[in-house]
């Protein structure tokens, strides 16, 4: 009889049970005579019931075969077993052909009631010969060299199907074994499970030793509860936690390198024994207190009882890794939230720069008499680009403190580098930086801001981080060299780097060599990571040192203070009056220009104005023009009116001065009455 349950046990799985067995080869057309016998003279015990382990892939303990006498022949059929009455009678449910030597399964006649089939160690290649045997419960075919599970369509009562250690590449043809409680499919070829779902009552499964590179499509196998899978290529493992009576699982010797591969297991509620040793998991330091925190009613693992102590530690890591795991996301959702501002940013300057291209375009327009697209420079485009960032979780507060988000700018503070994207990142200087904080910065970057906007703010950068040594521009519209005069009102520079996105300005071939003559005075280490060396100053000198020569003295002192302005006066009245002096004798009021002093006067002519500055004057002499104009205009008119009167009056003249004799010989003809109306004229003024 088949025992209820197939629990792991050591040693063989069955013995031989014939007792002079006679095996006969015949074919339909020999006559009795020709028929050749062979004798199996060995006693053996009963056979008792084969019981499945979880090592089933590994080889059968070695013991001495039947001894059989075989009777060559040159005929090929298939051989023909008969058993005597005793012997039917004595072994009348179990057959063991093991070690026999067989290349096929033998004809088995008058065995219906079979129920125990042995063709272990032979050279079988294919099940047939035995689907007349319709009562048989196990069938054991290990070792031989079967390449197709087949020909058990008929045998719809077996519940224990041994196929181990043969050719099989492909679970096939069970359809009609949905009673089977065994199957054992260790050390073939296999290279996927599949075609098992319909197998509702199967308790155990060994696929030991095949070629499986992941495990799925285990639906359907509501009864199993051991899985062997040991010495596999298995990756990754699916739908294990659908398989409800599952206790014991072994996945020792295969390529799982991480937990996530076999996440589904922590979802399973009936797993109490599981191996991974040999995996690449195993190895890492993290692996058992994983494991535990993820699988709590474990009760061993990899052969090994679990602990109440093991489980403590377990789960006080647990714990730690969760607050790691916490924290984790948090620095996930500011890096995030970081990419997203950034991008924002970067959207809105690509916009910016669009439509100062347009404005442009369209003056040019204009100035050609076309017509002017309105739909270009409306601004309506900003609508396309959604604000992608929302509120950052109040928990992350914290999380960054020298972070702060928000969607239109970033201010990012890492380490000694303070970073600035958008030109709403300006207005942080103004914040009231703590003195460790500023005294920290070294470097100072910018992007996605118009260089004109950053000249700006170049004195607060100088009080407000007083050790920044390093300056980075990058999308910041750096077009030509004149802009670098800008950078003269620091205190120091020792590095600067400009990245040629957004920065035209880096294509010109000698742009680096203005940089280091206009900023001498600062005895710049790097330019774009690059040391500067003796020969790049010497360099730098003769290309444009004759540039501020005749910028400086082709000019009179008057035009020189004016173009140096405010800032640069006292440094240039510093520079003229020091002359001559001995360097101890300068008044405190020259403080300030005595720092600059390393800044020549030739140098200092080179300024850069910022467009909005140079807007601004621009404007001043508009309306000076204007003003202008109207004074020379009024003046020119009342000096045509002027002349226009003389030309009248000079056309006037002959005639009235006829008149004026004329009148005058008229009044003083009569000289008596003359002088008395003169006399009147002048009592009637009185």
């Amino acid at each position: 009889m088949i025992p209820g349950k197939y629990r792991s046990v050591s040693g063989r799985a069955a013995n031989n049970v014939n007792c002079g067995l006679h095996l006969v080869i015949q074919t339909s057309s020999l006559p009795e005579k020709n028929k050749v016998e062979f004798k199996l003279n060995k006693d053996t015990s009963s056979f008792p019931g084969r019981l499945l382990q979880h090592d089933l892939e590994r080889n059968y303990s070695s013991r001495q075969g039947d001894h059989i006498n075989l009777v060559s022949s040159s005929l090929s059929s298939f051989p023909i077993l008969q058993r005597s009455s005793e012997e039917k009678i004595l072994y009348s449910d179990r057959l063991s052909l093991e070690r026999q030597k067989l290349t096929v399964c033998p004809i088995i006649n008058g065995e219906d009631h079979l129920r125990l089939l042995n063709f272990q160690h032979n050279f079988i290649t294919r099940i047939q010969n035995i689907s007349n045997l319709q009562k048989l419960i196990s069938l054991d075919l290990y070792d031989n060299q079967i390449e197709e599970i087949s020909g058990l369509s008929t045998l719809r009562c077996l519940r224990v199907l041994l196929l181990g250690k043969n050719r099989i590449k492909k679970i096939s043809n069970l359809e009609n074994l949905k009673s089977l409680d065994v199957l054992d499919l260790h050390g073939n070829q296999i290279t996927k499970i599949e075609n098992i779902n319909h197998l509702c009552e199967l308790r155990v499964l060994n696929l030991a030793r095949n070629f499986l590179s992941h495990v799925d499509n285990l639906n359907g196998l509501d009864s199993l509860t051991e899985l062997n899978l040991r010495h596999n290529q298995i990756t990754f493992v699916r739908d294990v936690d659908n398989l409800p009576c599952l206790q014991h699982l072994f996945l020792s010797f295969n390529n799982i390198s991480s937990f996530d591969s076999v996440s589904c297991l922590a979802d399973s509620s009936s797993l109490s024994d599981i191996t991974f040793d040999g995996n690449p998991i195993a190895q890492e330091s993290w692996y058992k207190h994983t494991v535990l925190q993820n699988m709590m009613q474990l009760r061993q693992l990899d052969m090994k009882r679990i602990t109440e102590e093991e489980r403590r530690m377990a789960s006080v890591l647990a714990k730690k890794e969760e607050e790691k795991k916490r924290e984790s996301h948090k620095q996930s959702l500011l890096k995030e939230k970081r990419r997203l501002t950034i991008n924002n940013v970067a959207r809105q300057w690509d916009l910016q720069q669009q439509r100062v291209a347009n404005i442009a375009t369209n003056e040019d327009r204009k100035d050609s008499d076309s017509p002017q697209d309105p739909c270009q420079i409306d601004g309506s485009t900003l609508s396309a680009f959604p604000e992608e960032t929302g509120p950052l979780d109040s928990g992350l507060n914290n999380a960054l403190q020298g972070l702060s988000v928000i969607d239109t700018y970033l201010v990012e503070v890492d380490g000694d580098t303070l970073s600035l994207y958008g030109s709403g990142a300006l207005e942080s200087l103004d914040r009231n930086w703590s003195v460790q904080t500023a005294g920290m910065i070294t470097t100072v970057s910018f992007t996605f801001i118009e260089f004109d906007e950053i000249v700006q703010v170049l004195p607060k950068l100088k009080i407000k981080f007083p050790n920044s040594l390093h300056l980075k521009f990058k999308e910041t519209n750096l077009v030509m060299l004149q802009q670098f005069n800008a950078l003269a009102q620091l205190r120091r520079i020792d590095q600067l780097t400009i990245d040629p996105q957004g920065n035209p300005v880096v294509n010109f071939t000698l742009w680096k060599y203005y940089v280091l003559f206009r900023l001498s005075h600062f005895s710049m280490q790097k330019i774009n990571g690059t040391e500067v060396t003796q020969n790049d100053m010497i360099m730098a000198e003769r290309l444009f040192g004759i540039l501020a020569h005749v910028a400086s003295s082709e000019l009179p002192q008057y035009r020189l203070i004016s173009i140096l302005g405010d800032a640069r006066k006292k440094q240039f009245q510093y520079l003229l009056e020091s002359k001559g002096k001995k360097p101890g004798i300068i008044n405190e009021e020259n403080n300030d220009s005595k720092r600059l002093v390393g800044e020549n006067t030739n140098r200092a002519t080179l300024n850069y104005t910022t467009r909005d500055f140079y807007n601004e004057k621009l404007e001043e002499i508009k309306e000076k023009k204007k003003f202008c104009k109207t004074y020379i205009e009024d003046l020119v008119k009342e000096a045509t009116e002027i002349n226009m009167k003389n030309e009248a009056l000079q056309k006037l003249w002959p005639q009235m001065f006829i008149e004026l004799v004329r009148d005058a010989v008229i009044e003083i003809r009569n000289k008596n009455s003359y002088m008395k109306l003169c006399l009147q004229q002048i009592t009637d003024q009185k």
